[in-house]
């Protein structure tokens, strides 16, 4: 499956999930879920959009018969950054201890939360932790609390995985924490939160589920790795039989779901269909890992110019994370089909399974994502959210960074090679 031949072949994989609870109704069964944690002091945490809404109050006030005290923080910023991460863990810290935590809302959300546990639970500073060469690469000394998460739109896919993203301001470049500790306790998938989701925002996350089925099917196999010794393995550890399958299953909910989830936001079943089909590919990428279109996407949001993108606040320019990862994702599949054709083809039957095999295969991935794209309102490619010629050095350098991800492709890149991507998606129809 991938051009590289190491001398000495891994031949172990590793797979992890959390606990999992999924179906209607799910979301009003935490109280007695934390309870069976023993704690007794929760932070809720959550937006102030969602916050409005009552959500994330009653999942607190459900929380009062099991005799746990629930507060609610609702300062999470959308697409966190380091400033927004380091006030919340200030928060936190001043207001803890805690018990547990429950995170109610997206990826965002998921995210601020795990960041809170690691940094009320350990020593130090945010970028302590931070992937390396941005931050220190630090792992977790102390173990951390339980964590809940309620995703309430679909597509993160946080609840499942063991990463926590953002944008670090200063450095202009979108990046995260990587460590099997912060996966959280118990994913808690109820449906119904998702409904009131609107088209942009679904058509934006669901690209991110797509993605991340798309990354982790075609990902390195885990074979292609250097045998490393137990203390070194990492959670993306390569495409494997476990991730393919959750892959697999994600790609065919999606061929049925998708457009109808953007298009009709009260069909019950196509809003249960892309919850499960976020719950699979979050269960696959999570392990296996993603690739360039995800490497890509973090200097995309990383260095916005003045996008508003239609469904999300409008305070203040943002590329939401799951359309800068689409932008650049047909030419990404483009530039590693080489190493896995029959998987490329593969995957576009599983998303598109009535769409004929074009003249040549290579094009075949693309076309379906690109069709994707336009049906359900994604711009046309990087320079439809204001880059342009001479943004792709800038962007090229922020990819670079993310070799955490870019070691998960499956053929070696160079920084021409990410640059030629980068070039063919400024319009890509």
């Amino acid at each position: 499956m991938s051009t590289v031949s190491p001398a000495h072949p891994e031949s172990v994989f590793t797979y992890g999930a959390p606990q999992l609870k999924f179906g209607s109704g799910a979301s009003d069964e935490i109280g007695y879920d934390l309870s069976r944690y023993g704690v007794r002091r929760v932070l809720v945490v959550t937006d102030a959009g969602l916050a409005a809404t009552g959500v994330p109050q009653r999942v607190a006030d459900q929380m009062g018969q099991f005799g746990i005290e629930a507060r609610i923080y609702d300062g999470v910023h959308v697409e966190p950054t380091d400033v927004s991460l380091v006030a919340a863990i200030e928060e936190a810290r001043s207001s803890g201890p805690w018990d547990a935590f429950v995170a109610v809302g997206g990826g965002s959300t998921i995210d601020t939360a795990k960041a809170i546990n690691l940094l009320t639970t350990n020593p130090g500073e945010l970028l302590d932790y931070v992937n390396a060469p941005v931050g220190k690469g630090q792992a977790p000394s102390e173990p951390l609390k339980p964590l809940v998460a309620v995703p309430t739109t679909t597509g993160t896919g946080s609840e499942s995985t063991t990463i926590c993203v953002m944008d670090v301001i200063v450095a202009r470049v979108k990046t995260g924490i990587s460590h099997a500790m912060l996966r959280p306790t118990l994913a808690v998938i109820d449906p119904d939160l998702t409904r009131t989701q609107p088209p942009g925002v679904t058509a934006a996350s669901g690209m991110d589920i797509l993605c991340h089925a798309l990354e982790s099917y075609t990902a390195r196999w885990y074979t292609t790795y250097e045998h490393k010794t137990p203390e070194k393995r990492v959670p993306y550890c390569g495409s494997n039989p476990i991730s393919d399958m959750w892959a697999e299953k994600s790609l065919s909910l999606l061929a049925g779901s998708f457009r109808r989830a953007v298009r009709h936001g009260d069909d019950e079943q196509a809003r249960s269909d892309m919850a499960m089909a976020a719950t699979f590919a979050g269960m696959g990428f999570g392990n296996a890992g993603v690739h360039i279109p995800h490497a890509n996407a973090y200097p995309i949001a990383g260095q916005v110019k003045d996008f508003h993108p239609k469904d999300y606040p409008a305070d203040e320019p943002m590329v939401p994370h799951g359309m800068s990862v689409a932008l650049t994702a047909p030419e990404a599949f483009r530039f590693t089909f080489e190493a896995a054709p029959d998987r490329h083809v593969r995957a576009a039957q599983l998303l598109a399974p009535n769409a004929g095999l074009p003249t040549d295969a290579v094009d075949f991935l693309p076309m379906v994502l690109t069709d994707l794209m336009r049906d359900i309102d994604i711009p046309n490619g990087v320079g439809a959210v204001g880059f342009g010629e001479g943004d792709v050095d800038d962007l090229v350098e922020g990819t670079m960074k993310q070799q955490r991800l870019l070691a998960t492709c499956p053929r070696e890149v160079t920084e021409d090679d990410i640059a030629g991507i980068f070039r063919r998606s400024m319009s890509l129809w």
